[in-house]
């Protein structure tokens, strides 16, 4: 019977971590837009997470050279959505941030820029989760009699 009970104390201590986690991803990506001044283009926060992705060019976002500046590129964000066109879907691409040549950008901002990419893709990651669960739970209702 305990291990029961403590499998589930474990479970439970990983579920609030995982929200803990979210919260405080959630307010540093917030933190982030704010300070490098991604607002002078998206006034809503909450738009931010609308996009299909966000890239970055001019600094790596690899295992191997995570934020490393590229040599005379410059440091972009840019966001991905997708728009209507002659009735296909067709990428657009919106710069949210031009920050100008990455091998000119102080570690600090380099830091803040990967940073931001980072854990607005964690985020986006975690509303994916969200929707899933939700539909799981709509097919689960709808399959039973």
């Amino acid at each position: 019977m305990s291990s029961k009970i403590d499998r589930l104390k474990e479970l439970a201590e990983e579920l609030s971590s995982y929200e803990i986690e979210r919260k405080k991803n959630f307010k540093r990506v917030e933190e982030l837009f704010e300070k490098l001044k991604l607002n002078d283009k998206i006034e809503n926060f909450a738009e931010i997470f609308s996009f299909k992705a966000i890239n970055l060019s001019g600094i790596s976002l690899s295992f191997d050279a995570l934020g490393k500046a590229a040599e005379g590129k410059y440091a972009q964000i840019i966001a991905i959505s997708y728009v209507e066109y002659k009735g296909r879907k067709k990428a657009k691409n919106i710069s949210l941030g031009y920050f100008g040549r990455a091998d000119r950008l102080d570690d600090d901002m380099k830091s803040d820029i990967v940073e931001f990419i980072l854990r607005w893709r964690l985020e986006k990651s975690f509303l994916g989760v969200d929707h899933y669960r939700k539909l799981l739970s709509i097919f689960q209702a709808q399959q039973r009699p």
